[in-house]
């Protein structure tokens, strides 16, 4: 058994949860991993590669992604999204819809980025997340990412949908929490949704009970040329 799966990873739970899940249905011994990290709040596209299928891990993660998520401004968190306590920012003026468009525009392009504080990157063999966990906040060095666009889907004040299209590496709580700068009001995310990952689309992923009810085998796609 071989290929990737496509699969909508739900809220709550972590990728290697998801794939834990998933790997109780193959037969035993099966090679399972995934390709590109979803935070347990966030659902959507999560690729999981079976069999021979795992030595694409590299060029999928490279695959551009898109997400639809939702920020809210005039508050932060510590960790840029709803898993930790809001906390209030006193905002002077209510930003525009013309105001929110003209911020978003520096952050499309290759630019850099801060990652947050909360994050899977490492820093002298140890995770940021576990350092911040034990009160050692890490100001982590930018790096390069690549934004390829970020449309306002909707814009009602304080909530903030938008669609980004991005390369690897790219944090989208990052570019929630920096927009909240740039338009002076702080910001942070309350829902994140990967629609897609190169070819593969969230339309057409299957959730964890589908594959419960239908077998993985039916939803093994090849690996894309």
């Amino acid at each position: 058994m071989e290929g990737i799966l496509n699969l909508d990873k739900p809220a709550g739970i972590s990728s290697a949860r998801a794939v834990s899940a998933v790997k109780r249905l193959l037969p035993r011994g099966t090679k399972i991993g995934h390709a590109g990290t979803l935070d347990p709040f966030a659902t959507g596209v999560l690729l999981l590669l079976v069999g021979r299928a795992t030595r694409s891990c590299e060029r999928l993660m490279d695959a551009p992604k898109q997400y639809e998520t939702t920020a809210k401004l005039g508050a932060t968190t510590a960790t840029d999204d709803l898993e930790s306590p809001e906390v209030s920012a006193p905002v002077a003026t209510i930003p525009t819809l013309a105001a929110v468009n003209a911020a978003v525009r520096p952050f499309v392009g290759d630019i850099l980025q801060r990652p947050p504080a909360y994050s899977a990157m490492k820093v002298q063999g140890r995770r940021a997340y576990d350092l911040a966990r034990k009160g050692n906040l890490v100001e982590l060095e930018p790096r390069p990412v690549r934004v390829y666009g970020i449309e306002v889907l909707e814009y009602n004040w304080p909530l903030l949908r938008l669609r980004i299209d991005c390369g690897r590496g790219t944090y989208v709580r990052a570019i929630a929490r920096d927009l909240g700068a740039a338009l002076g009001t702080g910001a942070y995310l309350t829902q994140l949704r990967r629609t897609r990952i190169g070819p593969f689309a969230a339309a057409e992923s299957a959730s964890i009970e589908r594959l419960q009810a239908e077998g993985v085998p039916p939803h093994l796609q090849p690996v894309p040329s």
